[in-house]
C-alpha cells in the first residue's frame, strides 16, 4: 500500500511539473550527452538549462543552489571561450590526474568554508527553509567544480556527494524532474570516475 501511495504521489508530481522545469531538464540532459561526446554544443545547451533552473530555484527560495547555478553559468561561458580558443590553436588538453595532498586540502577548505559562509548568509539574510541542505549541496559542488576544472579524478566523488543530497532536496521542493535529472547525473558521475581512471592509466602507458 505504501508503494502504491509513493507511485501515486510521483505521478501527481510529474503531472504538476511546469513547462519551464521540463525544458530545463531537457536542455540539461542534452548538455550531458554532448559532454560525453566531447562536443562544444554542450555549452550553449548548458547555459540555457542553467538560466531556466536559476529562475525556478530563486522562486523556490533555494538561494545557495541559485548561487551555484550562477557559478555554473560563469564557468560555462568561460569553458565555451577556452574550448573555442583551444580548438583554434590546436592546444593539448590538461591531462587527467589524481589530486595531490595540497589540492585535496584546498578542496576540503572550499567545501567546509563555503558551507559555513553559505549557511550564515542563508539564515541571516534570506527566508530559506532548508539552509543546511542548500548550503551543503552548493559548497561541496563548488569544491567538485574546482577539481573538475583542474581535471582531477576525485572531482566525481565530490560532485556525487553533492548529488546524493541534492536528490531529496529537489524532491522536497517538488522539483521531481530536477530530482530525476540529479539522479541521472549521479549515475553519469559514477561512470565518469571509472572512465577518468582508465584515461589516467592510458596517459601513463603512452609516456612509457
Amino acid at each position: 500500500m505504501e508503494i502504491q501511495e509513493y507511485l501515486r504521489l510521483f505521478v501527481e508530481q510529474v503531472r504538476a511539473t511546469s513547462i519551464l522545469e521540463w525544458l530545463a531538464v531537457g536542455f540539461g540532459v542534452t548538455e550531458v550527452l554532448l559532454a560525453k561526446r566531447n562536443h562544444i554544443g554542450l555549452y550553449p545547451m548548458g547555459i540555457i538549462a542553467i538560466l531556466l533552473s536559476l529562475y525556478l530555484k530563486l522562486n523556490a527560495k533555494l538561494y545557495a543552489e541559485s548561487l551555484l547555478s550562477m557559478y555554473y553559468l560563469v564557468m560555462s561561458i568561460y569553458g565555451w571561450v577556452i574550448w573555442s580558443k583551444r580548438k583554434a590553436n590546436k592546444q593539448e588538453a590538461l591531462p587527467v590526474s589524481w589530486t595531490t595532498k595540497q589540492e585535496l586540502q584546498i578542496a576540503f577548505a572550499i567545501a567546509i568554508g563555503g558551507y559555513f559562509i553559505l549557511y550564515f548568509a542563508l539564515i541571516n539574510f534570506t527566508d530559506s527553509d532548508v539552509p543546511i541542505l542548500d548550503a551543503f549541496v552548493s559548497s561541496v559542488a563548488w569544491a567538485g567544480m574546482w577539481l573538475l576544472a583542474r581535471r582531477k579524478i576525485e572531482n566525481w566523488i565530490f560532485l556525487n556527494v553533492s548529488n546524493i543530497v541534492a536528490i531529496p532536496l529537489m524532491w522536497h521542493k517538488n522539483f521531481v524532474m530536477f530530482a530525476l535529472l540529479t539522479l541521472f547525473l549521479f549515475i553519469v558521475a559514477i561512470f565518469g570516475y571509472f572512465d577518468w581512471k582508465k584515461i589516467y592509466k592510458k596517459q601513463l602507458l603512452s609516456k612509457k
